[in-house]
């Protein structure tokens, strides 16, 4: 007896004799064996009971085994059975109709047991190999589908801590920028007010009366603390705008702050260095932050006249540019930039012209910073023996 794991085999036949005889047999044979008598109930049998395999006769009245083998595999249910048909036809063009209908083989009657259990065993083989190979084929797919994931995951992480990485890697340049020029600008002013201290007090005895050295070396203390004060200023600026992280945006009065900054904040300076300061534009009210917005200003007006010619001339103006955001300037007719030089402006804690003026590196990158929280860009042109103009974009409108 076969190892036929009691699989299931129907039998759509209308002869009583015939379904007798392979029923007999095939059941002897280990095989759980169903059978109808008629194309319609076999076809309904077929689905019901779902056999390994359909043993179908050809001649059947009122519907023969072509129109049941063709409903059989036009049903999704009942498509995947091999079907292997019974027939006393000897017609080649017969039985290649059956097989393009989807049948697997032919048998030819009369009935040969030996060959019926050869070729029912072997299409049940090969069925479950196809069944095998096909659930094969699916794990394999559904594993390169996972495995695809699985990479584009990595490859997502990857990119992630890649550019966490790079972001790391700058802020350690940063800080290690911010720790070498704290500690130098710090120092410079520090031990100007301990050395003047130092020699006002070898100097200045009970009852001396202040001399205008005396008053000079206390004026120079009086300097050297507010430039330790500007220091701690943009250290607290520059730390702020990087912690914020709502901004509280409104239209901001963008004439009245320009005021503000020349008339007081900027007037000694100015006073001082003999500056001149021309708007040559109106500056529109623009969409931001007030209190940043005067910083901007502040850094680029001191920046004209720390690096403009001498005496400083200056000019202050806006453009209206077409993605509805506003450029505001400063030009200066200092000394002007190389493109290498324009190249680093921006990098925090960047001195340019260090033998010229001493300043502490903060200005253009606080300015940066709070371009970018403002959802703007800041830049500069400039060509060598012409001056520079600085500028910075900001939204018009909301």
């Amino acid at each position: 007896m076969s190892n036929t794991n009691n699989m299931t085999l129907l039998l759509v036949d209308d002869t009583p004799d015939n379904i007798k005889v392979l029923m007999y047999f095939l059941t002897h044979e280990g095989f759980r064996v169903l059978a109808t008598k008629d194309g319609q109930s076999g076809l309904q049998k077929a689905k019901q009971a779902q056999p390994d395999l359909i043993l179908l006769d050809v001649m059947m009245p009122d519907m023969d085994g072509f129109e049941v083998c063709r409903r059989l595999k036009a049903d999704e249910d009942t498509a995947h059975i091999p079907v292997i048909f019974i027939t006393a036809l000897e017609n080649s063009k017969e039985k290649v109709k059956g097989l393009s209908l989807g049948a697997v083989d032919y048998i030819t009657k009369p009935l040969n047991q030996e060959e019926v259990l050869a070729r029912v065993n072997t299409h049940l083989k090969i069925d479950r190999l196809n069944k095998a190979l096909k659930m094969e084929v699916q794990q394999r797919q559904q594993v390169q589908i996972a495995l695809c994931e699985l990479n584009d995951c990595l490859l997502q992480r990857t990119d992630d801590l890649h550019q966490r990485s790079e972001e790391l890697q700058q802020r350690n340049l940063e800080l290690d920028a911010f720790a070498h020029t704290v500690a130098h600008d710090l120092k410079n002013p520090l031990s100007g007010v301990l050395g003047l201290s130092e020699a006002l007090c070898l100097t200045i005895k009970e009852g001396d009366v202040v001399t205008e050295k005396m008053l000079s070396r206390l004026r120079m203390i009086h300097q050297s603390g507010k430039n330790l004060s500007n220091i701690i200023q943009g250290l607290l600026l520059l730390a702020g705008v990087s912690r914020q992280e709502a901004v509280q945006f409104a239209i901001v009065d963008m004439q009245a702050i320009v005021s503000q900054v020349l008339s007081n904040r900027m007037l000694y300076t100015i006073e001082q260095s003999k500056a001149s300061v021309e708007i040559v534009t109106d500056l529109p009210s623009v969409w931001g932050y007030a209190t940043w917005i005067e910083e901007i200003w502040l850094n680029y007006i001191s920046n004209a006249i720390k690096y403009g010619g001498q005496p400083p001339q200056l000019q202050i103006g806006a453009n209206i540019l077409d993605n509805q955001k506003i450029r505001f300037w400063v030009k200066d007719n200092g000394e002007g930039m190389t493109e290498e030089e324009q190249s680093r402006l921006f990098t925090p804690f960047t001195r340019l012209h260090q033998k010229r003026i001493e300043g502490h590196g903060l200005g253009l990158s606080i300015v940066k910073q709070i371009v970018e929280k403002l959802q703007g860009q800041a830049g500069v042109e400039s060509e060598v023996g012409k001056g520079s103009m600085f500028y910075f974009e900001l939204n018009q409108k909301p």
